[in-house]
């Protein structure tokens, strides 16, 4: 039975759903104002009804009364409150603590300005997704880990191109750590991504690609750290060790970018 007393830490929560509600009128979501309407903005019941739950279970959610509520709720509650980007992850960080699951980007942007970043570093860089997916790149990339452009966009996937290229496989010292770690550190994403098709048939494809892939995926290892060392095997520089680490892109958790440093040139 949900404990209905008011939570005092979720005294943020009321305020904020309160001012979302406020800014809202009935037509900017579809519904008919009625006469004589006295509250400024879209009423509670008019809320739980676009987020489909009941007036009652809103209406103490809003209150800040110490009850669970699920991820769907929280979705259906943003989409019901026209809420942006971040004012989603507002409302689960308010709600849950926890930042909402991933979701993803039907056609992820890449601005100029990322574009500009990524041809200013030195080193190799590229964005991805959260299903690991490399959506743009610079030069050095392309000189050391192979021109992405030469891939036919639908294979331009990281973990595609490790398990089912015998050329990225050759280009790696320590191909089996490198491609372990990057099964369990996907997996974080896989798991996040709320069993999303293209993570589901990504899966199954490397699975059917690659033995190695289906035994690692299997043991259910799971590692969330984005940094790391890679050894290279270059065909013309050589053996070269990088240091790599993954941020967000331009605040969108649906990009990443990845930047590699040589060791040497770090410890120069």
């Amino acid at each position: 039975m949900a404990n209905l007393e008011r939570n005092p830490e979720r005294r943020d929560l009321t305020a904020f759903l309160v001012s979302r509600r406020a800014r809202l009128a009935p037509p900017d979501v579809g519904l008919v104002t009625g006469a004589r309407r006295r509250t400024p903005g879209l009423r509670r019941e008019e809320v739980a009804q676009l987020a489909g739950v009941g007036i009652s279970w809103y209406t103490w959610f809003e209150q800040g009364r110490d009850i669970q509520v699920s991820a769907h709720f929280l979705e259906n509650l943003s989409r019901a409150l026209r809420l942006d980007r971040s004012e989603r992850e507002f409302l689960f960080a308010l709600a849950q603590h926890r930042p909402p699951p991933l979701t993803r980007a039907s056609a992820p942007k890449v601005t100029e300005t990322m574009q500009h970043v990524l041809d200013s570093y030195p080193h190799p860089a590229h964005i991805k997704t959260p299903r690991w997916d490399v959506v743009a790149w610079n030069a050095p990339m392309a000189e050391v880990f192979g021109d992405f452009a030469d891939v036919p966009e639908e294979e331009r996937n990281t973990l595609w191109l490790l398990f089912s290229k015998p050329v990225y496989r050759n280009i790696m010292l320590d191909w089996e750590t490198d491609a372990r770690r990057v099964i369990a550190r996907f997996r974080l994403d896989f798991g996040r991504s709320g069993n999303d098709p293209a993570f589901v048939e990504l899966v199954r494809n490397l699975g059917q690609a690659s033995p190695e892939f289906a035994r690692w995926w299997g043991q259910h290892d799971v590692d969330g750290y984005g940094e790391g060392v890679k050894r290279i095997r270059h065909p013309r520089f050589g053996n070269i060790e990088y240091e790599h680490a993954a941020f967000t892109a331009d605040g969108d958790p649906n990009l990443r970018l990845v930047l590699y440093t040589p060791v040497a040139a770090r410890g120069g």
